[in-house]
């Protein structure tokens, strides 16, 4: 997998992406369907296009949302033709940083300001 502008994977090491693009966006959620999937108070994810998206290993999915079937790891949401890997994935720190929030109105009143550009209310326009 080296070689690679991004490099991703699950915790048990079954599930890796090689990624050779920079995102298209990079986003922060806070919708309810998010925070049950993740288990977390918001979920942070890199889009790529999925032509440029090389997954190795077996994936189960619920939807359109895919994990490792052996560890549990959630990895990454496939949509059309889009690919949005969990930011947690990712095998450095600091590789991206969103520019927009979705489903502000369930976000955490006692979360910081993020520094992003946009915030939309639900879906992203």
């Amino acid at each position: 997998m080296e070689g690679h502008r991004f490099t991703a994977g699950c915790l048990c090491g079954k599930v890796r992406l090689a990624i050779d693009a920079e995102p298209s966006r990079v986003g922060i959620c806070h919708c309810l369907d998010c925070r049950k999937q993740y288990g977390a108070i918001f979920y942070t994810f890199a889009v790529f296009l999925d032509t440029v998206v090389t997954v190795t290993g077996e994936t189960a999915n619920y939807g359109f949302r895919h994990f490792c079937p052996v560890c549990g790891s959630s990895v990454f949401d496939k949509r059309g033709s889009e690919i949005e890997v969990n930011a947690g994935a990712l095998d450095s720190d600091n590789l991206v940083r969103p520019t927009y929030e979705t489903w502000v109105c369930r976000r955490e009143r006692w979360l910081p300001a993020f520094s992003v550009d946009h915030r939309y209310e639900h879906d992203r326009e």
